[in-house]
């Protein structure tokens, strides 16, 4: 098994990065870069506890699709998704989020295994952890620089 740990953090309140984070229509925009579409289960706005999302997406030159299910939620404090269809023997996607003075540290703990032995063993430590980092350390930016940009409309 491989654990990713990231943290970031995010001058915003904890709600906003909490409901950020499980946006669909912003992963889509965040994940550009690999054509991330929802196209099965919850496929817009904000995903909650016991619904799904099947993401078509192109890694690796290839378009694969991954299914994950939300099996835990307390909002605004951390949700799990865990792979119920896709390409992992195992994987489960904890986002954990606290409140510091002024901002939000954001943790996410990806946890993953792959198949096919030792060949898939030697794929990930070559390419996929690299590539799986990559892409969250790039969402989690995506992230901060919506809400650290965000200004409210003045008051008329």
């Amino acid at each position: 098994m491989t654990t990713i740990v990231l943290k970031t953090k995010i001058k915003a309140p904890v709600e906003n990065v909490f409901d950020l984070s499980r946006d669909i229509d912003f992963h889509q925009k965040s994940a550009s870069q690999t054509h991330e579409t929802a196209i099965g289960g919850v496929t817009s706005g904000l995903i909650n506890f016991g619904e799904s999302v099947t993401w078509r997406g192109k890694h690796f030159g290839v378009y694969l699709q991954h299914t994950s299910k939300i099996t835990a939620f307390e909002r605004p404090l951390k949700f799990t998704d865990v792979m119920t269809k896709g390409h992992f023997t195992y994987f489960v996607h904890q986002h954990l989020f606290e409140t510091l003075e002024d901002e939000t540290l954001m943790t996410d703990i990806l946890t993953y295994k792959t198949p096919f032995g030792i060949l898939g063993k030697a794929f990930d430590t070559v390419l996929l952890k690299k590539h799986l980092t990559k892409f969250l350390k790039q969402r989690n930016q995506q992230i901060q620089k919506e809400l650290e940009n965000f200004k409210p409309m003045p008051a008329s």
